[in-house]
């Protein structure tokens, strides 16, 4: 009796079948390349939010945290950008003749939220990816298991005794693609998830600093000051 080991059941495996898990190992490393580049984006994501804010609270002047953006290498992260984007329309709207104070805080929110979005959206990119993979992985191993085992039936036509140990490599094959579409769908669901979540987690995270700082310009262009001081 043979054994039926991986490499049997892939090597002997109908060429339908064959083709239906070679799909599915594509797609399983496609999704694992995505997976890790998902999680060291978001890491950085999170990391260069954290060191941002560490200098928003500790810097006296908001002009010298712009400078600190503007010398930064890595720009510090998507807050920077926020921020350097909100800065540079405070200035902008402060210079203009009949300064408006609601026209600054629409102008300065609606710039940031801009920035904000186009983050996000580099974010999330191919995260739709990990979800088409996830939910359709399962239904190609499917497909693959369903032709292996009516394969294996038909073949029970061609013999007199039919048993259960002329049937049981091809049922073996055609499941182990079912296997290979679960293999390739549940880490993909599992990372679309909380990518998702992280990302709605950085969305609200950015949109209460740029509530913050529009506050904070708001307090300065209503006291009379220019930036002084980064708290009220």
């Amino acid at each position: 009796m043979t054994e039926l080991t991986l490499t049997h059941l892939v090597l002997n495996a109908g060429i339908p079948v064959q083709a239906v898990m070679v799909i599915l190992l594509l797609a399983s490393v496609y999704s694992w390349g995505l997976i890790l580049y998902k999680r060291r984006v978001l890491s950085q994501a999170r990391r260069s939010a954290s060191e941002f804010e560490k200098y928003f609270r500790s810097e006296q002047r908001m002009s010298d945290l712009y400078a600190r953006v503007l010398r930064s290498s890595d720009r510090l992260g998507t807050m920077a950008s926020i921020f350097e984007a909100g800065y540079k329309e405070f200035q902008y709207q402060r210079r203009q003749p009949g300064f408006d104070r609601e026209l600054l805080k629409d102008n300065s929110a609606r710039v940031m939220r801009v920035v904000m979005n186009r983050e996000l959206d580099a974010m999330e990119s191919n995260l739709s990816s990990l979800a088409t993979i996830g939910s359709v992985s399962p239904y190609v191993g499917l497909l693959g298991t369903v032709w292996g085992i009516m394969s294996s039936f038909t073949a029970l036509g061609n013999v007199q005794q039919a048993t259960l140990a002329m049937v049981a490599p091809g049922i073996a094959e055609a499941l182990f693609a079912t296997a290979m579409g679960l293999f390739a769908a549940i880490p993909a669901v599992i990372s679309y998830n909380r990518s998702t979540a992280e990302i709605e987690r950085l969305a609200s995270h950015y949109d209460s600093f740029i509530e913050e700082l529009v506050s904070l310009q708001l307090h300065f262009s209503q006291s009379g000051r220019t930036e002084r001081s980064m708290t009220p």
